[in-house]
């Protein structure tokens, strides 16, 4: 993408009938970065996220807890998901919420639309549903339960029996858009990703699509259709009209036009939803299909994935308490090949923490400016001639800026950080090799100790910014003791995609002091 470009990231609207948990976090972080990264481009960049609160499952939650629907998702918003935005540092340009009036309005000025050009029917259905993925299910869908649900077929995702349903809805014609999705995919291989992701897609449409039931009328929480009032809009035909009513569908098109279309973030389960029935639905309305859906793997805890209903989470406080929100996002992009399942433990966090945060990035940190303020008063010196050793750093520095931004062009944000991390690499043993110790000891090395200072200076400089839309927290404290801020802007207006450029700290900025970005640990979070 050429910088100015837009660059609309979304990630799924949360359901909001329990809290969050990290996998709910991981998603979250990935978009945010996305969304940084692009912003630092150049790119005119809207990060979308927000909550899913309609549906039987909030319903039936908040009766049990003595609260109505609306009170009930308010109080999660506020006191829950909200509150995650702010401990794992996501920089969303807005957050969308399907009880918004802006929202509600719109999604019902979208069906009447599909419903005057014929798309939706009244008709009959009978299935199995499950309230907790607020799905009608296929028999392949379900597994024999265990335990108190031995001899019934239970959900794969929930492991709880499914309920019987016969029902008089709405439907739309789903199916009258089986070969443009197969021929859409085609054209254009990239719409779904990664590539396994795209083949299970394509896979399920061949088989031919069900028209889709897409109301109910056996409860009452949920947008009502605007052409009958006793049926409320199915939860996810309601749900993913949140990326375009965000966005300005139905009252701001120049809005819409500017953004639109996204590249959406989602967990591999909820798949189907957004490069089937998603598409489907544009498609029927006129409206542009998404730019691209990004399946991402699930967070395994202990060979499963986690689950509230299995009372398998873990709150991403957990984690950051301990370790800070910079650790949580760091490990997270950097642990997992972003697009297939990852396993998340505490001994690997904490390993990792100590050898790639602490001992690496931190400490190369804290001990070049403590050198340039030891042996130059605190200002960056002048570099002598450069020696094939130091020129050597440069290249890294521009071949991992350049292989950074193919990365996260192609979404594949682990691989970013493994080029970036090579200046980490590279500089530890540049700094280990030449010594600055061993030269400041003689005067007739005065040279040569500024060269090398000079370049390792010059390294961090690239590394606060590459690694700005990772870890916000720990590059805006390097860039604050670097004193750049008066010479080349704020951090988060460096562009990205020129960090790479050799010789961007003025000769002569006088450094401050660094805090250590990563305190040691010393017994791990368990």
């Amino acid at each position: 993408m050429s910088a100015g470009k837009s660059f609309y990231v979304t990630t799924p609207i949360f359901y909001v009938n329990d809290v969050p948990h990290i996998g709910h976090a991981y998603t979250e972080v990935a978009a945010d970065v996305l969304a940084r990264w692009h912003r630092q481009a150049g790119d005119r960049t809207w990060m979308l996220t927000g909550t899913d609160e309609h549906g039987e499952k909030i319903l039936r939650t908040a009766t049990a807890n003595g609260a109505t629907p609306q009170e009930w998702v308010d109080r999660l918003v506020e006191s829950a998901w909200k509150p995650l935005l702010d401990t794992i540092d996501i920089s969303n340009d807005d957050f969308i919420r399907t009880t918004d009036a802006r929202h509600e309005d719109n999604v019902k000025k979208f069906l009447q639309h599909l419903y005057d050009a014929g798309y939706i029917y009244t008709g009959e259905y009978e299935g199995s549903y499950c309230v907790g993925c607020e799905e009608y299910k296929q028999d392949s869908d379900l597994v024999e339960g265990t335990g108190e649900f031995a001899g019934e077929k239970v959900c794969a995702i929930h492991s709880k029996p499914v309920e019987n349903l016969h029902e008089k809805n709405y439907f739309f014609r789903m199916s009258d858009f089986t070969q443009q999705l197969l021929d859409m995919y085609e054209a254009n291989p990239n719409f779904v990703q990664p590539e396994s992701a795209r083949n299970e897609v394509v896979q399920f449409v061949k088989q031919g699509l069900n028209d889709l039931s897409i109301s109910r009328s056996s409860f009452d929480w949920g947008i009502k259709l605007p052409w009958d009032d006793s049926h409320v809009v199915y939860v996810w035909f309601d749900a993913l009209l949140n990326y375009i009513t965000a966005a300005g569908y139905g009252y701001d098109e120049e809005k819409l036009a500017s953004l639109w279309p996204a590249t959406h973030i989602v967990g591999k389960d909820i798949l189907r939803f957004h490069a089937v029935i998603w598409p489907a639905m544009l498609m029927a309305a006129g409206v542009e299909v998404p730019h691209q859906v990004f399946g991402h793997g699930w967070l395994l805890v202990g060979g499963e994935k986690m689950s509230k209903s299995k009372l398998t989470g873990i709150a991403p406080n957990d984690i950051t308490d301990t370790f800070g929100s910079d650790a949580f996002r760091y490990y997270f992009m950097s642990a997992i090949s972003f697009g297939q399942d990852g396993s998340f433990s505490w001994e690997d966090l904490s390993a990792r923490y100590q050898a790639e945060l602490a001992n690496g990035f931190g400490n190369l940190a804290s001990r070049t400016l403590a050198m340039v303020t030891r042996y130059f008063d605190g200002v960056v010196p002048a570099a002598g001639e450069l020696t094939p050793s130091d020129k050597a750093i440069a290249d890294v520095v521009a071949a991992a800026a350049v292989e950074a931004d193919a990365a996260i062009e192609r979404l594949a944000i682990h691989d970013a950080v493994t080029s970036i991390w090579t200046i980490v690499d590279a500089l530890n043993g540049y700094i280990t090799e030449q010594e600055p110790w061993a030269l400041a000891k003689d005067p007739a090395n005065a040279g040569r100790l500024a060269t090398v200072l000079n370049t390792a200076t010059e390294g961090l400089r690239a590394l606060a910014v590459l690694l700005s839309p990772f870890m916000p927290q720990a590059t805006q404290k390097l860039w604050s003791a670097l004193n750049v801020e008066g010479s080349l802007g704020a951090l988060t207006a460096q562009p990205i995609r020129e960090a790479g450029k050799w010789n961007q700290v003025p000769t002569g900025t006088t450094v401050g002091a660094l805090e250590a970005l990563f305190p040691r640990i010393e017994s791990s979070a368990e």
